[in-house]
């Protein structure tokens, strides 16, 4: 994977995981959902800014990862995209004030280690 190949496909994360972190937001603010309330929240879905700029940024991440498809392999760009995980994970963290565990820490671990072996060249 070239440096700009790595630079697209870090874009096409970074805007998918805005998009998570807007949807958790969103989410958030419409409070759990149960039998009584669900079809107000779908209903509110479509009010919300956070779901709203959330579902936008899923798209532009979309339309990022299809640029990266015309350029690398499906088998690289599918596992390499993992590394979304980890963006998550520390966003969790840092932002939302989530706690993690040790054996979270490994598996980001050998995470990293995949997206690595998958997307080098020898």
């Amino acid at each position: 994977m070239s440096l700009q190949e790595f630079g697209l496909l870090l874009i096409s994360v970074l805007i998918s995981i805005a998009g998570q972190f807007f949807l958790k937001m969103g989410a958030i603010k419409l409070g759990k959902v149960d039998t009584s309330n669900v079809v107000s929240h779908i209903l509110s879905i479509i009010t919300t800014s956070e779901l709203l700029l959330g579902l936008a940024c899923y798209g532009v991440g979309a339309i990022a990862y299809i640029l990266l498809l015309t350029r690398v392999n499906l088998s690289v760009a599918a596992p390499a995209v993992s590394i979304g995980y980890i963006f998550s994970v520390l966003l969790g963290y840092f932002v939302l004030k989530e706690s993690i565990s040790l054996t979270r820490v490994c598996g980001l671990g050998l995470i990293v280690t995949g997206v690595i072996l998958v997307v080098w060249r020898k």
